[in-house]
């Protein structure tokens, strides 16, 4: 192992990997890696509903350390929502393992109109209070991750209220009413930035985006509503923390995609990354990208898919993640394999042929 890959913490080898740099192994972590899949996370669901660990600071600092203390991740992203800014903006907000229910979705301009801006630390302190602890848990050379959903896929829950295949309802209102349906993710775009500013404040090294129903837009819909609105938020971070941005199924999108102003992203199993670097240039790094169904398949081939992963990009800017959130049922076994696959995997070892 080199010098460099020992003196390095997790944090400092997280931020380089966010900057583009060529590191001698890269950052490993999964989305959703909080989840069903742990039986220790099973544990405490039995004792309390999802919304309420969410809303609990300890449960949600439990919850948010348990991959890092069996799989030794190299980032810690805090456990809870993307549907937290929705019940903070006034909407009534249902949330369980049959997932998310908003009974009162918005419709109409009116109901735009009366979704309302809030105070991050006033209703939703439990996850910047979250994200302290975490960090005093932690220590200071881990990164601690927050996030929030891009505006357009927040939009989508808060019109169609709760995932629909296709999401016609909320294409509809985009086409019959594409002032209000833009008045909808300004918004959301303006109460995103101050939620995630203020978990940079509590101490997040980092903040994701997940734009993760962005692939139902074409091109020309992407760019007119969904592309400028998740631009407003990334630029209003800009000079604090770097963004990670989330794609899903975004293919036909990726050029428009590179032009969010992200510092990562983030792509899912669909895309080869080295591909897409030859495309994007070199200044954007990126994050991803195993299929996580792979993680039910034998451990070697576990090994073998996630290498080709890593030789993609030749631990230039990458952090190693999955396509998609960790599947529940996945073999804990096979999670620990990824991640050490990944960690284990030393480039300067490598390139002498080693």
């Amino acid at each position: 192992m080199s010098t460099l890959s020992v003196s390095l913490s997790r944090k400092e080898l997280f931020l380089r990997a966010c900057k583009g740099a060529a590191l001698p192994r890269v950052p490993v972590w999964m989305m959703r890696q909080a989840g069903r899949y742990l039986p220790e996370y099973r544990a405490l669901r039995a004792k309390h509903a999802f919304l309420e660990v969410c809303k609990t600071p300890d449960l949600a600092v439990e919850v948010s350390m348990q991959p890092f203390r069996r799989l030794d991740v190299d980032a810690i992203i805090v456990f809870s929502d993307i549907l937290i800014p929705a019940e903070a903006m006034g909407l009534p907000l249902e949330l369980g393992d049959a997932g998310p229910n908003l009974p009162e979705p918005v419709r109409s301009l009116d109901a735009v109109r009366k979704l309302r801006q809030f105070d991050p630390e006033t209703e939703t302190g439990f996850l910047m209070e979250a994200i302290r602890r975490i960090v005093r848990t932690a220590g200071t050379d881990v990164p601690v991750l927050g996030f929030a959903a891009a505006p357009w896929t927040l939009a989508c829950y808060m019109v169609e209220g709760r995932t629909k295949e296709g999401f016609a309802t909320v294409k509809n209102f985009l086409h019959s009413e594409p002032l209000a349906f833009r008045e909808l993710l300004q918004r959301i775009a303006q109460a995103t930035i101050l939620y995630l500013k203020a978990q940079i404040a509590a101490g997040a090294s980092a903040v994701q985006l997940f734009d993760t129903w962005c692939g139902e837009l074409a091109m020309p819909d992407y760019r007119a509503f969904a592309l400028p609105a998740v631009q407003e938020v990334i630029s209003a971070l800009r000079e604090t923390v770097p963004v990670i941005y989330y794609t899903k199924a975004s293919h036909h999108l990726l050029p428009a995609v590179a032009e969010a102003g992200a510092e990562v992203l983030s792509c899912d199993w669909r895309v080869n990354l080295a591909e897409f670097r030859e495309t994007i240039g070199s200044k954007i790094a990126l994050q991803g990208n195993l299929d996580p169904a792979v993680l039910f398949a034998p451990q070697e081939h576990i090994r073998q898919t996630t290498r080709g992963i890593l030789e993609q990009l030749g631990g230039v800017g990458h952090i190693l993640n999955l396509g998609h959130g960790i599947l529940p049922g996945t073999p804990v076994e096979n999670a620990q394999t990824f991640i050490t696959t990944g960690q284990q995997f030393l480039f300067t070892e490598t390139a002498s042929g080693k």
